[in-house]
């Protein structure tokens, strides 16, 4: 049976655990500060996702890996977001290597699963504009086909939604580069594949990432409460206005 959405949002994510969740934070965070961040962010992305249902056919999901870990997500999600593994085991072309194999196995999974797109997200950016996560499930739904991107300012890309299981979308990309988006790009064009793409957005994935989103939150905490909470909980909020003001 068909799922009743048309698109399902995927946020790729480890599960919070201290020494293994945003590990670039550190040393400006301790180990347990930046799992107890990690958390606080998949909570505003899926809410976020579950936002932008209640507008367009939307499903959320936690692609994780790696399987037995899936209890570690327990209250720290939406309700109602699934789990889709996305280990990157399945048997692969060989030229989708490294975390491309994960991306590839989670867009496979939904598609697999009955939806008509399928959207892979990054678990970096708490303060997404609801919108883009709209505007991409419409345009995944309108007729044709097509590929949505969503370019990040580091060179890599926040979100990536296709409407079929194109591998070489993920074949010879330099992750974790800033060669990224650019190379996505190059693989569109050689399938022959429409490629819309979003405003460009940022990752907080180091620490001057991270103030710009606590800056962000102290003007307007609705736009990650779950982060903002959690920063005013560990005197981070507080500690960015004095630096401020300094």
């Amino acid at each position: 049976m068909k799922p009743l959405a048309l698109c399902a949002i995927a946020v790729m994510a480890k599960a919070p655990q201290p020494g293994r969740s945003k590990t670039r934070l550190m040393p400006r965070l301790s180990a347990d500060q930046a799992a107890g961040l990690s958390a606080a962010f998949l909570r505003d992305i899926t809410e976020n996702i579950s936002a932008a249902a209640r507008t367009e056919r939307i499903d959320g999901f936690i692609a994780y890996a790696p399987a037995g870990l899936e209890h570690l997500f327990d209250g720290h999600l939406a309700t109602g977001t699934g789990l889709v593994l996305a280990d990157g085991t399945p048997p692969m072309p060989p030229t989708v290597m490294g975390f491309g194999r994960c991306l590839l196995h989670a867009i496979d999974g939904l598609l697999r699963a009955g939806y008509s797109a399928a959207v892979v997200l990054n678990s970096d950016s708490p303060s997404l504009p609801l919108d883009y996560l709209i505007r991409t499930a419409a345009l995944l739904a309108a007729p044709g086909d097509r590929a949505v991107l969503g370019p990040a300012e580091d060179g890599g890309y926040y979100l990536l939604g296709l409407k079929k299981s194109y591998a070489h979308m993920f074949a010879d990309i330099t992750w974790s580069s800033e060669h990224v988006a650019a190379q996505t790009r190059a693989r569109a064009a050689e399938i022959g594949l429409e490629l819309v793409e979003l405003p460009v957005w940022y990752d907080v994935d180091d620490a001057a990432a991270l103030d710009r989103l606590i800056d962000e939150l102290r003007a307007d905490q609705n736009l990650a409460p779950a982060t903002a909470a959690w920063l005013a909980t560990e005197g981070l909020l507080a500690v960015a206005a004095h630096k401020k003001r300094a």
